[in-house]
């Protein structure tokens, strides 16, 4: 019988980075480390991972936590909704559960915001329970190791690559095995140009011998990008400006914003800033992001004072201007805030006609 786990752990303990969440059984900072890096990669989410820690070292400091300030931290890291729900179960497992991650991957799903992977991510690496990890990763190496065709994300897929993943789980040491498989696939087995000549499964791997490697894994589903058309609208007032938080369930929730229109197309959008051009003091180049399934192209504008700030700000945050990045506020904004070269026209006052 080939010894999968044994080459997987030994290619592992030579070539592992060191990460500060590999060095703790705490479930606490390992739930953290998982939930910042779903869809972040290490390098970029590692100074976030130190952040909180420094800011929020224990479940009951984040527990505690404000969710202005917990977004703030988070900012730039994007999909929000995982700090929110983060804080939400850091609250409920200092209500409900005396302040101490169930050890057990069937209670641990149950928290909000965490699923099947985290879950058996925080059971397999805190307390060694044998349950088998299934991210991108390992989709990527068991697809090309086995040369498996059928579709990752098909509901038939996703149960084919779950019972491969727990065959193959070493039962002795789960925790350490998912994690080489898991950064097997990260830095050996990679999406693009994967070593394969160098690779300690290269004798065993189906895809290499039938030349399928760049062809796995196989998805079925292309997204759809869905574009917006986005005018934000900056007021000031002496030294204050106004801004209003974003709720719903949509983008960039519970973050806070210039006031905006959105348009449903860039006619409607162009049409809009026509009409208001004699009431500007600024508009910015048009700015286009990008986020998983949305493009979004939007514009700045910053109106002139008088009458269009008090017909456009009724029930929104006025604050100093000098306090706005203390808000938390999506990269959008945060990059054009800091990028734009010329931001006089925050300091416009409200006399000038």
């Amino acid at each position: 019988m080939v010894n999968y786990q044994g080459i997987l752990i030994s290619w592992y303990q030579i070539n592992k980075r060191d990460l500060p969440w590999r060095n703790t059984k705490d479930p606490y900072k390992i739930w953290l480390s998982e939930i910042l890096l779903q869809q972040t990669r290490v390098n970029q989410g590692l100074p976030y991972y130190i952040k909180f820690v420094e800011s929020y070292p224990n479940l009951k400091s984040l527990s505690n936590a404000n969710e202005d300030d917990v977004l703030r931290l988070w900012q730039g890291l994007g999909y929000y909704s995982r700090a929110r729900n983060m804080l939400s179960t850091a609250k409920e497992l200092e209500n409900n559960y005396r302040g101490v991650f169930p050890a057990f991957y069937s209670e641990i799903i149950k928290l909000k915001g965490i699923g099947e992977y985290t879950a058996a991510a925080i059971a397999s690496f805190s307390f060694d329970e044998q349950v088998a990890v299934v991210d991108g990763n390992v989709f990527r190496v068991l697809s090309r190791l086995f040369d498996v065709e059928t579709p990752i994300d098909s509901s038939a897929g996703k149960r084919e690559f779950k019972i491969l993943a727990t065959a193959l789980l070493d039962r002795k040491n789960p925790g350490i095995f998912n994690q080489a498989i898991m950064e097997f696939g990260a830095l050996q087995c990679t999406p693009q140009n994967p070593d394969c000549n160098n690779c300690v499964l290269l004798h065993l791997c189906a895809s290499k011998e039938r030349g399928t490697v760049n062809q796995r894994p196989i998805k079925s589903k292309k997204t759809k990008s869905k574009p917006r058309f986005f005018v934000y609208k900056i007021f000031t007032l002496g030294n204050d400006t106004f801004i209003q938080k974003r709720t719903g369930k949509d983008i960039w929730q519970g973050l806070y914003e210039f006031p905006l229109e959105e348009f449903v197309d860039k006619k409607s959008q162009l049409d809009y800033i026509e009409r208001h051009k004699n009431k500007l003091v600024y508009q910015s180049p048009e700015i286009n992001h990008i986020l998983s399934h949305q493009r979004i192209t939007a514009v700045f504008l910053c109106f002139k004072a008088g009458l269009e700030i008090e017909e456009s700000t009724s029930g929104l945050l006025r604050i100093p201007r000098s306090e706005l990045f203390h808000y938390p506020v999506s990269v959008l904004i945060d990059n054009f805030l800091k990028n734009t070269n010329d931001l006089s026209f925050l300091s416009f006052d409200e006399n000038v006609d």
